[in-house]
């Protein structure tokens, strides 16, 4: 395994461990142990766990900004990009147990965050900056949908972004302690889209979980 595969192989286990866990529980062995590698190889990239979730959650921003930037565009109208939006989040937040039932994963980023409270600055600021770029394209869109008239009310695009993110992380974190599929892809779409104040005629009313997991809704 060369240099740069190792490093991606440590950043894509550290997420998918701690998605599935939480930051606290996952240690530096189980990751050396889950990706194949020695804790040599560890500390050749990475000075700490904190080091390396904050360069995994930069990797994972820098995938999630590139699906943004294909939603937005031009290519798809705004009330597209909002359905697209949403079901990217739940593409992202459900998926399948060895069983062959759907769970919630929440956030793995924010998680973290809240969990390391003021005792990681350098995870508290990632998590921020994730935050603030989610509601810039919130924002974005926002606008995207007001420009082409889905909205009921004139909004401020920035508030308004904010206000999306910090609402989406709150129900990935309930759905991930309650692990109610149905509700939580109820909620984050309905939720959404009166927090944007989209016209009622526009609204959509469903998603099953099943056609999120295998990408058969648009």
């Amino acid at each position: 395994m060369s240099t740069i595969d190792t490093k991606q192989r440590l950043m894509e286990t550290a997420l998918e461990l701690i998605w599935n866990s939480n930051y606290d529980r996952v240690g530096i062995a189980e990751i050396c142990q889950k990706a194949g590698v020695t804790k040599g190889a560890f500390y050749h990239h990475f000075s700490s766990k904190a080091d390396l979730f904050v360069c995994a959650s930069e990797m994972e921003w820098d995938q999630k900004s590139r699906e943004m930037d294909e939603i937005l565009s031009p290519r798809y109208d705004a009330l597209e990009q909002l359905e697209k939006v949403i079901n990217l989040i739940l593409h992202k937040q459900v998926q399948i147990c060895p069983e062959g039932t759907p769970y919630i994963c929440g956030s793995p980023i924010f998680t973290a965050g809240a969990q390391a409270g003021c005792g990681c600055n350098d995870i508290q600021i990632v998590a921020k900056t994730m935050s603030e770029n989610a509601a810039r394209y919130f924002g974005a869109l926002v606008r995207n949908l007001a420009a082409e008239d889905y909205l009921d009310d004139d909004m401020d695009a920035l508030e308004a972004g904010r206000l999306a993110v910090q609402y989406v992380q709150g129900v990935l974190t309930t759905g991930r302690i309650c692990q109610n599929v149905e509700e939580m892809t109820h909620d984050l779409r309905q939720g959404l889209y009166r927090l944007l104040n989209v016209k009622a005629e526009y609204r959509k009313t469903e998603t099953t979980p099943m056609a999120v997991l295998t990408g058969t809704d648009s």
